[in-house]
């Protein structure tokens, strides 16, 4: 069986820090401790991601909003099926044979339309003391019953047609057979008879419509002529009568004993909000259907007392608040980051915890390829660099650290561009301010933060210039406090960064109180001015924590 994957994640609304450090340290991984390993992001790119894998030639990682257990994740999707039209003792043998209770019954567009259990398969066999006569009655194919059967036919008319046939044993005498197959209609007639001329030249005369001999025996050739004559259909069955009569019954198809009142669930469906109806329902097997209602696997009562949880390594942050949605109720096996540590992170046991002072997260996790002495991939390589390049604004940042220089200056070698070169592409590729609505802006690189009972959020923007700032700050003014007033936040700021001049300005929005006690310059209200500020790491966090310790709640 194959392991879970274990999610290498970066923090919600990712920067190109994030989402780069998560493919190449799941690349180390992959090449060291966990094959298993699957880059992952809790939101979408931005434009100048999105350049950077592109020019890479790096996939995006899988997009995984949320993990808590779903039904995806304990269903079992190599499933034993069945289909109406199969006979009953094909089924039986293959659920014995796999020691299943239940199976699904699915159509030809692979959508489930019944469920089938051994129980039901048993009252096929064992008939209703208050139903004895539809033991007689056998929907089925006479192809179908010569299979079940081992049998091999004498002759053959019209053997794959689905009809409905009535049984009846010929152990008796002529004239009472005569006598009692008068009950019953002739053309739809089964007779299971031995080695008995008599009865199976009467049966013929009467024009039956098959008669199967048992024991092993065969049909004389006068006899089987005159069947021929008559269009009786004979079928020689190397059984006796007795188990001739009771797998004759097995020739049914399914469809007469599946379940079609059955639950089924979606396989993004989680699992807290399904439990009760699962522990109420009477089935015990539940059918996990796919985005088009097609069969995605299926799962059983058991499979919800214990759900594993999901496996998770943390990437450019440390917080629940900036996590992926469930990430509290997941096994977290790794963190690398490079911000304060904060935010209630515990684990059930000790974990691999790397927190340094450098500029980027792709520094650490380039680092450990130098320290692992594993050659990166071009495109990997790049996919660092860029991170580095975002995050210390291609080493000007005051984030900036010695370590960083060296990283970048190692991962040179093995880049497949000129770093200088694509830097200057990196930033003139889509300026947020241009193409995003307000609230994009706001919400493509926002992290939260809790300190001293206050909830706040900053979101940055990086710009070469100012001039689109100016055209949208009204607009993004409105937007920030809708946000504020839709949120559980106290205050929400917006940081654009000019990457020339290597400065800030700050809008915010919020509470009176934290807005009045900012110690920056102000151009305008609720706008201030953050000379040589461009870090919301280093410069623009330690400020605003400051600020919100001296401001009571």
């Amino acid at each position: 069986m194959d392991k879970p994957p274990v999610y290498v994640i970066g923090h919600r609304n990712p920067d190109t820090d994030a989402i780069c450090s998560v493919i190449s340290y799941a690349d180390l991984l992959r090449r060291t401790r966990y094959p298993e390993a699957i880059p992952a992001a809790c939101g979408t790119a931005n434009l100048r991601t999105e350049f950077a894998l592109e020019t890479a030639g790096v996939p995006h990682p899988k997009l995984l909003m949320d993990v808590r257990p779903t039904t995806s994740q304990i269903c079992r999707t190599n499933v034993m099926v069945t289909r109406e039209e199969e006979p009953f003792m094909e089924v039986y043998r293959r659920m014995q044979q796999h020691r299943l209770k239940a199976i699904p019954v699915i159509n030809n567009d692979q959508k489930v339309v019944g469920l089938l259990t051994l129980l039901q398969l048993m009252h096929m066999l064992i008939p209703d003391e208050n139903d004895l006569g539809e033991q007689r009655i056998l929907n089925s194919t006479l192809s179908q019953v010569r299979s079940v059967l081992g049998g091999t036919f004498q002759n053959e008319v019209n053997i794959n047609k689905h009809e409905q046939l009535v049984m009846f044993i010929g152990a008796m005498s002529r004239d009472g057979f005569k006598d009692r197959i008068k009950n019953y209609p002739t053309d739809r007639l089964m007779v299971l008879v031995g080695d008995r001329p008599t009865i199976q030249a009467e049966s013929i005369n009467m024009g039956v419509r098959v008669i199967v001999i048992t024991g092993g025996f065969t049909m004389k050739e006068e006899l089987v002529e005159k069947a021929k004559e008559k269009g009786v259909v004979v079928i020689s069955s190397p059984l006796d009568t007795a188990m001739t009569a009771l797998l004759v019954r097995t020739a049914k198809p399914v469809s007469q004993a599946m379940d079609r009142d059955f639950i089924t669930f979606d396989h993004h469906e989680l699992l807290h909000t399904i439990r009760d109806r699962v522990q109420e329902a009477g089935q015990d097997l539940f059918p996990v259907l796919d985005d088009e209602e097609r069969l995605y696997g299926v799962f059983a009562k058991s499979d919800m007392i214990d759900p594993q949880p999901a496996k998770l390594i943390l990437l450019d942050h440390n917080e629940y608040s900036q996590a992926v949605k469930g990430a509290p109720e997941a096994q977290i096996l790794e963190v690398i980051d490079h911000h304060r540590i904060g935010g209630g992170l515990h684990s059930r046991e000790p974990i691999r915890f790397m927190n340094d002072t450098v500029g980027s997260t792709c520094t650490m996790v380039a680092r450990l390829f130098r320290q692992h002495a594993i050659m990166p991939e071009p495109g990997i390589a790049l996919c660092m660099a860029s991170g580095i390049i975002s995050d210390t604004l291609f080493l000007k940042s005051p984030t900036t650290t010695d370590v960083d220089k060296d990283i970048l200056s190692w991962l040179r070698q093995y880049l497949p561009v000129n770093l200088d070169d694509y830097a200057r592409d990196f930033f003139a590729e889509g300026s947020t301010l241009s193409i995003s609505s307000s609230e994009e802006v706001l919400a493509s690189d926002r992290k939260t933060y809790t300190e001293n009972d206050w909830t706040i959020s900053i979101s940055q923007a990086e710009e070469l210039g100012m001039e689109r700032f100016w055209e949208r700050k009204e607009d993004l003014e409105v937007a920030l406090k809708n946000y504020v007033a839709t949120s559980n936040d106290d205050f929400a700021c917006l940081m654009i960064t000019d990457i020339t001049t290597q400065a800030s300005y700050l809008l915010t929005a919020g509470n009176p109180r934290i807005i009045a006690a900012i110690d920056y310059p102000s151009l305008d209200k609720n706008l201030y001015d953050l000379p040589g500020v461009v870090s919301r790491k280093k410069q623009l966090l330690p400020q605003l924590i400051r600020v919100l310790n001296r401001v009571h709640h």
